[in-house]
Order: C-alpha cells, then sequence, then structure tokens
C-alpha cells in the first residue's frame, strides 16, 4: 500500500477558513491521470495539485492540477498555493526577499515569486499567459436569465465577452452590489446555452461596486463543467479579469502603464477572497499580468493508495 502525504490550505486569504481550499499532494513519483483525477473527486475541493520532478531542466517542479471533473491547463490560487507549500515546508530553497521559480504546467512554463518576510512566506505571485480576448456575448437576455436577473441589472457599459489566459471565462459585468448578492446561478440555462461552447462554458461575473476599501472588482465564478458549482477565489480568471478592467476602463492607472488592481470574491459564499493583480500595458496593449496574494496552512493528511 503506497501512502501519499498532503497539506490542506486556503489560498488567497489571511484567516483560516477563508479564500479557496487545496490539496497540494508534495512529491509524487508516478501517479496516471485517471487516479490523480480520483483523488481530486475523493477530496472534492475546487482543485488539488500534484507535485513531481521537472521534465525541463530550467523549471524547480512540474505541478498538475484537477478539478473534481477535469485536469486544468493552468489555474491560478493552485499554482499560488503549491509555491507556497513548497516554500514554507523548505521544499524549496528560499532566502529573504523575492525568490524566483518555475513551474512546469499543462500551458508551459510559468514564473512564480515567493516573498519571504522574517522567515515566513508573506506573498506569492504569478505571472500568466497574456490574456486574450474572445468573441462579444451579444444576448443580454440570456446572460441576465442565467444569473437570475434582469437585463437592467446588467451593466451595459461593458461588453459581455469571452477573456482567456489559458482557460477561457465569459465576463458578465452587473451594475451593483444588490444584484450580486440575487444571482442564483440557472444550471438548466447553462446546460441548454453555455455549456456546449469552450468560450462560455465558465461564468465569471464583475461588479465594480466593492465591499471592502482597496478592493477594485466585486466578482463571482460559476464552473459546473469543473464540477465547481461557485468557486470563492478564481486565480486563472482574475488574471484575464484584470485585462478587461484596464481594457475597458474600469480601473484607474497607477504609473508608467502599471495598473495595480484587487478582486474580492468568495464573500457571498461566506469565504472572503482578496486577490492583487498587476497589469502591465505596453504601445495600448497588455503585455504583463501576474496575480497573488496570501495563504494560510490549516492542515495535513495521508492518502492511501
Amino acid at each position: 500500500m503506497e501512502t501519499l502525504e498532503y497539506s490542506l490550505l486556503d489560498v488567497f486569504t489571511t484567516t483560516k477558513f477563508g479564500g479557496n481550499q487545496l490539496a497540494v499532494f508534495k512529491s509524487v513519483s508516478s501517479l496516471s491521470n485517471e487516479t490523480m483525477q480520483k483523488i481530486a473527486r475523493e477530496l472534492n475541493l475546487s482543485e488539488t495539485t500534484f507535485v513531481f520532478e521537472p521534465d525541463d531542466s530550467e523549471a524547480h517542479r512540474k505541478v498538475k492540477i484537477f478539478t473534481p471533473q477535469m485536469e486544468l491547463p493552468m489555474a491560478g490560487h493552485p499554482t499560488v498555493g503549491t509555491a507556497y507549500v513548497l516554500a514554507s515546508e523548505g521544499l524549496i530553497k528560499t532566502e529573504e526577499g523575492k525568490n524566483t521559480v518555475i513551474f512546469e504546467e499543462n500551458v508551459g512554463k510559468i514564473t512564480v515569486d515567493i516573498f519571504k518576510e522574517n522567515n515566513r512566506i508573506v506573498k506569492v505571485e504569478m505571472t500568466q499567459p497574456v490574456p486574450e480576448f474572445g468573441a462579444v456575448f451579444d444576448n443580454e437576455e440570456l446572460a441576465a436569465e442565467l444569473l437570475s436577473l434582469s437585463v437592467d441589472d446588467l451593466d451595459n457599459r461593458y461588453p459581455i465577452q469571452t477573456v482567456s489566459a489559458g482557460v477561457p471565462f465569459i465576463y458578465i459585468p452587473v451594475k451593483n452590489l444588490e444584484a450580486m448578492e440575487r444571482i442564483k446561478f440557472r444550471l438548466d440555462i447553462w446546460q441548454d446555452h453555455f455549456s456546449g461552447n469552450e468560450d462560455t462554458k465558465h461564468i465569471f461575473v464583475l461588479c465594480p461596486e466593492v465591499m471592502n476599501e482597496g478592493s477594485t472588482v466585486n466578482s463571482r465564478m460559476f464552473a459546473p463543467a469543473m464540477g465547481i458549482s461557485e468557486d470563492p477565489a478564481s486565480g486563472a480568471a482574475t488574471g484575464p479579469l484584470g485585462a478587461y478592467l484596464v481594457k475597458y476602463g474600469i480601473a484607474g492607472q497607477d504609473q508608467d502603464g502599471e495598473y495595480k488592481l484587487r478582486s474580492e470574491q468568495g464573500i457571498q459564499m461566506g469565504r472572503p477572497s482578496f486577490i492583487d493583480i498587476k497589469v502591465k500595458v505596453e504601445k495600448e496593449e497588455v503585455s504583463e499580468v501576474k496575480i497573488g496574494g496570501s495563504c494560510v496552512e490549516i492542515g495535513e493528511g495521508k492518502l492511501y493508495l
């Protein structure tokens, strides 16, 4: 019988039982994709990661990411959380200040910066692939119906549009927090009109009205195709969100073409999460996106195969 050890943590939060849960299997020699999928389904968290030795000599680790339903090519909170665990437990060597490591993921090499102060990891930041803007979705009535809202609840100053940094999400802007609170996701509408298209099957809802000082946007994400009814913190969606906010002028400019933003998410679920976003713009085009935040390790376990 093989024993696999894992760490359990909350990502994009500074307090226990906030943020997004993650299980990290810290050292895996050989597991099939089928077995990893079964483990992710057994734990039934938003995501579970498995850490291998890298194939590429320039990378520090290879990271495989699974939801209860599928393997992901790249994801934010699993990447950030995995780096936090490996650094906190000394499995990746770090020094005071900024440390840069490279992970192999299914989209290629991902750069991760780990910040250490007073011998503890205080923040992890990942550089994501530059987001690509896809089609505008012009059926406002259907988008509103998907969320159990009216068309008047949508913020028509901004488009309903697909954006992707490896995993496509469709971004639906809503006018105010009151409407965000009233959202009830219609699985029947999703199955009939959204689930069959790669560009529309993962749903991200955003609102420029916020609950917390320092936040730029209030966010909710629904991904039944991943086996996630609602996600409290969505790193893979938040990089493209930052590009969307900058492109459509929802975020103010910081300086020299660099924007610093923050998404608050999971509040309606009772799991407050805060994801920091940095967007760099050169020649009126987004040239770099980073997302980051804090983590809290809350437990560990063993799984017997």
